[in-house]
């Protein structure tokens, strides 16, 4: 990717700890989750999502920077993927990371994967304080869909966003 030294790649069994940290870090150390919510501990276990769906890692000098979770229609973590939807979740980039395109690349790669998949979507669900990953989303195309958007089991209002991709 570029000159910024960075790598996009499927996730390798010895960088979930890493890679739970991170998405622990990002999500709970920058005010979106709860530290006391349950879904701390989903986020933190890694091992359990890499069985079920594709865990992308974005690499800079052997350092994980990076990831992204890309869940298929139907399976464990799949919260709103429909028919022809690919779905991504747990976008983090960590501090290290800023400002290099990481979160560009990230999600590139899982459109990348949803046209050679012949998927006709890809979509995701953001949190109103993500205010960074929500320019991303407008700058890459992805349009809101109202109709879509829930909550939470703790009633926090989800954004659910759209990009076709073969339709």
């Amino acid at each position: 990717m570029g000159d910024s030294g960075v790598t996009i790649r499927d996730i390798e069994a010895g960088e979930y700890t890493a890679v739970g940290a991170l998405t622990v870090e990002v999500y709970v150390g920058e005010g979106h989750v709860n530290p006391e919510s349950p879904y701390v501990a989903e986020l933190a276990d890694t091992a359990t999502r890499a069985a079920s769906a594709e865990i992308l890692v974005a690499v800079r000098e052997n350092e994980v920077i990076g990831s992204v979770t890309v869940a298929r229609p139907g399976t464990e973590f799949a919260d709103i993927a429909r028919a022809g939807e690919l779905e991504f979740r747990m976008l983090v980039v960590g501090k290290r990371g800023r400002g290099l395109g990481v979160g560009s690349a990230l999600v590139r790669e899982v459109i990348e994967i949803a046209r050679a998949e012949s998927w006709h979507a890809v979509v995701l669900t953001t949190m109103p304080t993500m205010q960074d990953a929500r320019r991303l989303y407008d700058r890459l195309g992805f349009v809101h869909v109202p109709e879509r958007d829930w909550l939470t089991m703790a009633g926090t209002p989800l954004t659910v966003m759209r990009l076709p991709v073969g339709e």
